[in-house]
């Protein structure tokens, strides 16, 4: 149960919970024979290579994982292609769909709370997004895993953010669609906020969430805003 009370500020996740990944798809299309297996091996991979990063000390912009993920998945498929076409395949990350409940769902979360996203993309990346999502004027700003040189779920980044923001962590909601993020959020001492788009089941594994929403029009009504 989300302790209303406590929370001052509400972060958001970025890719999978303002902006979809499955735009990758599209991007694939046209390069590969199933662009739906080879999106997933990319993002599967993405993700594993940050986690890894972080327990061997191999930091590298968030970027910069995605192209090793993407050659990997490429390669995997036995697709060959060149650096010019990867590249273009890549930026994808610079114009990602935007789920169509951020803005309404936005402009009325920061009628009540402060609002900030806490993210694994590099500076550059969430430029972009911000710009796609329309977030300025409504959202304070970004914290990117770029400043501690960790990514989620280690709870550095999460501690880093609440010491950027200048609130304590156990002030922060933190707003997800990942798993491993909601994990990452309250073993850190934060709340999380699970947004559940397509009514799946959260996994048996790690602390659950505070609280689990549809949308973020949905936690704008919980929280009666």
């Amino acid at each position: 149960m989300l302790d209303r009370d406590a929370v001052s500020v509400l972060t958001f996740d970025s890719y999978s919970t303002i902006v979809d990944v499955g735009s990758t798809v599209a991007a694939l299309d046209g390069y590969v024979e199933d662009p739906e297996a080879v999106a997933a091996q990319w993002r599967a991979h993405s993700l594993m290579y940050s986690m890894a990063a972080n327990d061997v000390d191999a930091y590298e912009p968030f970027y910069e994982l995605n192209r090793h993920a993407l050659t990997y998945a490429l390669a995997e498929a036995g697709v060959d292609v060149t650096d010019e076409v990867r590249d273009d395949v890549l930026s994808v990350y610079h114009d990602l769909h935007v789920f169509e409940d951020v803005r309404p769902g936005v402009e009325r979360l920061a009628e009540g709370y402060d609002l900030w996203v806490v993210s694994n993309g590099n500076p550059e990346m969430l430029d972009t997004m911000f710009e796609a999502a329309d977030l300025d004027g409504h959202v304070e700003g970004y914290v990117s895993a770029d400043e501690p040189e960790t990514f989620k779920p280690d709870p550095g980044i999460y501690t880093h953010a609440a010491d950027r923001i200048g609130v304590g962590v156990e002030e922060m909601a933190h707003v997800t669609a990942a798993w491993f993020d909601v994990a990452g959020a309250e073993g850190a001492g934060a709340q999380a906020v699970w947004v559940n788009r397509d009514d799946g089941p959260y996994p048996e594994f790690g602390p659950r969430p505070s609280l689990e929403v549809a949308s973020f029009v949905a936690l704008a009504d919980e929280l009666d805003l």
